[in-house]
């Protein structure tokens, strides 16, 4: 299973037991568009070659708004 922990710089992220960070200009670039548009599912596609989705997609900005 990924974890993803989000802040405004980007995203923490463990991946089968492996840790490392991608940053918001590096997923804006691979996803093309503003970091806080883009969902928990388009980072996970760019992570996992076959990602396994639980619920709706949630932008960013939610995320955030949600977990502060």
């Amino acid at each position: 299973m990924t974890e993803l922990v989000f802040d405004e710089d980007g995203v923490d992220v463990t991946y089968d037991g492996i840790d490392f960070r991608l940053e918001r200009a590096l997923i804006e670039e691979a996803i093309g568009k503003p970091y806080p548009e883009v969902t928990d599912h388009e980072i996970l596609k760019i992570i996992e070659k076959d990602p396994t989705f639980e619920g709706e997609p949630r932008q960013v900005k939610h995320i955030l708004t949600v977990d502060d």
